[in-house]
């Protein structure tokens, strides 16, 4: 070797011995495996009870099979669009290094896999729920019985709804977590000590789809719900969901696009992801044990996941349907911990010294018992998750001093709404981030003076929250569909009284469990974040020794204290802030589109409000359709990119500083969008109820001001940053060695660095300036146009297929 690996590199460095994966532990993946396969399995029973319910009445009927065929001609037309880029990167992967061309082609290959995987667990969601929300409503409906008939005990309707509800994110969830477990097995069976290089593909696949399908749907489902709040609640002072106004199928249609496919997408990566950081550090720290024992955690998860559905069934005591789901939920966690704890004492020797395959002098010194660190790492994601869940709930639950807060400012006006909501949403954002912070530490701390085993740790402690992510997954489900079932009722006007009233309930904890599971999203994304600086480290020390770089190179060095570290710093907390920008004004412009086109149908069909002309469904949707489609391009290139910019610009040491400045800044800004967001959102709920003046006040439509501004904050920017975080990482590890290789090795080349980081600057400046080039449509008389240049008429009425 011509020169001294750096001295941060050299110490701090995981062990770069391949784990094997023995016949013992070839059980136990194969094992695994089935309980993914397993969890699949009670998918397809859960799906059977849910589509056993009955459908209500023949408008309900057709109201559903409107939503279903937007959301359906949404999807599909998406992801054509995300298959060629998926074929794009394929290819790309193929160029960049790897150990042996095995690797290489593994990695192309599950990069396919992982993003298929992502795509299905979406359109599954989605699929489903469209099915599922006008069951609800028809649950619900029971609770109005017709003349004649006995009146029916609420309690027992309320229930039955819920149950419907929640069983469908129950589907979603054995989904997410069976194809996630179960693509991760077969890597790790097929490609043994190859897995983790292979899964750095598995998991880029997921979380680059799940990126496009959450900012896309996001996109679309704020774009009709601003709009048909605007219009409909503001200016003609007409229901939520009154069939009157052309957006309302849209919005309904949105509600599945982005809450159920993206969301759902969205988690499955954070899933995969999680999963790849644990197995890529479990063969440096715990050897060949390090290939089985992540993949067992989330494995008990799956089977307590299955009890905390089939668990959920409100009590009359409960204060809200909350209360049943959060019981659930501190079930599941209590007998994950409790099997975890069993694992660990069953399958890991009492000393390091007793772990085949580990060779770093400081994991046999630590002394310590590693039956001990992997329970006391997997509890503190277990523990993490539940508190985040209860801080959560604090901020945006109806019953909670925030959301009261938030309401009573709507006395005072639209301003005071949104001054409130944005100083709640900035304070529990804090508390959130230290919760994340506190237990990112206290894994760390287990390692001692190992920095291997402390990420390791850390790792652990995000499968520790993939063994609560099949319950997670079936809480934000059960949001859009109570959303939806509240929708068709409205619409239909088929389902009234007490019936309404449970809708009403149902969908008011939709809100919450939504926003609760954006946190748990971006604590797994921290984690997983935390967790993969581990590999980035190994992948700049595998390419130091690999090139002879000098020990002296400013660019390997990770010190802050260096300006060009502290230039990527500050890049990477400027990424979130202009993903987050660009998100929110996509949302912004769509949405004035959808604005005018439903004031002009307004406008020139008067017989709208009297119900003898039906509104224009079919054109919000394409509209819709169209921005959101046109809207993905310039995010996705941008969390790509820059990555690719800073890293052959700046260096690797600036690189790893530019993910930690985007960990830090998106983590405060993803929980502080979801939490303002969903605490608006309950506020409008909460006046809606009666407090305040109720339906038709101005406290009302202050409210309705505030939940519009938090339409887009909640749904498309904030849920977004977590694959963003996620991306930059894997796209950084994937890079790592070319940008060294470039930089140092036979081939460096200051021309060849120039050139890339300059077409990805350029790239990136170009994008964003085309998509602030776009502008609303002013609406004239001849009416609205799409998002675009100004000039764009009407769309065709046809909805998008």
């Amino acid at each position: 070797m011509a020169g001294h690996v750096h001295p941060y590199l050299s110490e701090h460095s995981p062990s770069l011995a391949a784990a094997i994966l023995t016949d013992a532990n070839r059980i136990i993946v194969i094992v695994v495996a089935v309980v993914a396969l397993a969890a699949l399995f009670v998918a397809q029973l859960l799906v059977r009870q849910v589509l056993a319910a009955g459908q209500g009445t023949d408008s309900m009927k057709r109201i559903a099979a409107a939503v279903q065929e937007g959301a359906n001609a949404y999807l599909a037309r998406q992801l054509r669009t995300l298959g060629i880029f998926a074929v794009v990167v394929f290819f790309l992967l193929l160029l960049l290094p790897a150990d042996n061309w095995s690797q290489r082609a593994g990695r192309s290959l599950f990069f396919l896999v992982g993003a298929l995987f992502s795509a299905a667990t979406g359109y599954i969601g989605m699929r489903l729920a469209v099915r599922s929300n006008v069951r609800v409503a028809a649950a619900a409906r029971e609770a109005t019985p017709a003349p004649g008939e006995p009146e029916k005990d609420l309690a027992v309707v309320s229930r039955r709804a819920m149950k419907i509800a929640f069983r469908t994110g129950g589907v979603v969830g054995m989904f997410t977590v069976g194809l996630g477990l179960l693509g991760a097995s077969c890597v790790v069976l097929v490609y043994t000590g190859d897995a983790p290089k292979v899964l750095e593909g598995f998991g880029l696949g997921a979380a680059l789809i799940a990126m496009f399908m959450r900012v896309g749907g996001g996109i679309f489902t704020k774009a009709a719900d601003v709009g048909a709040d605007l219009v409909g609640k503001v200016e003609q002072g007409i229901p939520e969901d009154d069939p009157r106004n052309a957006a309302t199928i849209a919005d309904n249609v949105g509600d599945n696009v982005g809450d159920c496919a993206g969301m759902a997408a969205d988690l499955f990566e954070s899933y995969a992801v999680t999963l790849v950081a644990a197995l890529i550090l479990g063969t440096a720290a715990f050897g060949d044990s390090g290939l089985a024992f992540p993949l067992m955690v989330p494995a008990v998860g799956v089977i307590t996941a299955m009890i905390g559905i089939f668990t959920v069934a409100p009590r009359r005591t409960d204060r809200s349907g909350m209360s049943a789901i959060n019981r659930a939920f501190s079930i599941s966690a209590v007998i994950s911990l409790a099997l975890v704890a069993a694992a660990s004492f069953l399958y890991l020797p009492s000393s390091y010294a007793d772990l085949a395959g580990v060779t770093d002098p400081a994991i046999l010194a630590h002394g310590g018992d590693p039956r001990v660190l992997a329970l006391v790492a997997v509890a503190v994601g277990i523990v993490l998750a539940a508190l985040i869940q209860q801080l959560t709930g604090y901020f945006t639950e109806t019953g909670r001093r925030p959301v009261r807060d938030i309401g009573k400012s709507a006395l005072t006006g639209p301003a005071t709404v949104v001054l409130t909501g944005i100083a709640i949403g900035l304070e529990s954002a804090v508390y959130t981030a230290l919760l994340i912070g506190l237990a990112v530490y206290g894994a760390f701390l287990l390692g001692g003076a190992s920095i291997t085993l402390a990420l390791f740790a850390v790792a652990l402690a995000g499968t520790g929250l993939l063994t609560t992510v099949g319950v997670i997954v079936a809480m934000d489900t059960f949001g859009p569909v109570s959303d939806n079932a509240q929708g068709i009722a409205e619409m239909s006007g088929d389902v009234t009284g007490a019936g309404a009233q449970v809708l009403t309930d149902l969908d008011a904890v939709g809100n919450t469990t939504k926003a609760i599971t954006k946190g748990i999203a971006i604590a797994t994304a921290v984690l997983a974040a935390s967790a993969l600086f581990g590999s980035y480290r190994d992948a700049i020390a595998t390419a130091v020794a690999d090139v002879g770089a000098g020990a002296g190179e400013l660019t390997l060095s990770l010190n802050i204290s260096q300006p060009n570290n502290l230039v990527g710093l500050i890049l990477g907390a400027a990424v979130v802030f202009l993903f987050s920008g660009l998100a929110i004004n996509a949302v912004s412009r769509s949405a004035g589109s959808v604005v005018y086109e439903v004031r002009r149908q307004f406008r020139e069909r008067p017989g709208i409000m009297d119900y003898s002309e039906q509104p224009e469904y079919g054109r919000v949707v394409d509209i819709c359709t169209k921005d959101a489609l046109r809207e993905l391009a310039t995010p996705g290139l941008l969390a790509v990119l820059t990555p690719i910019a800073v890293g052959f610009s700046l260096g690797v040491g600036a690189l790893g500083a530019f993910l930690a400045g985007a960990i830090g800044t998106g983590a405060l800004m993803a929980v502080f969008l979801a939490n303002s967001g969903g605490a608006w959102d309950n506020a409008k709920k909460l006046v809606e109820d009666g407090r305040h003046g109720g339906k038709g006040s101005d406290a009302h439509a202050a409210t309705v001001i505030g939940d519009t501004v938090g339409d887009p904050f909640k749904d498309t920017a904030g849920p977004a940053i977590n694959p963003l975080l996620k991306v930059m990482n894997l796209v950084a590890l994937l890079i790592a060695p070319a940008v060294v290789r470039f930089s140092y090795g036979s081939d460096a080349s200051a021309g060849v660095r120039t050139l890339v980081a300059v077409l990805a600057l350029v790239v990136i400046v170009g994008a964003v300036y085309v998509s602030k080039r776009r502008s609303v449509a002013v609406g004239d008389e001849d009416g609205g146009g799409g998002a675009g240049d100004g000039s764009e008429k009407s769309p065709d009425p046809a909805v998008a297929s």
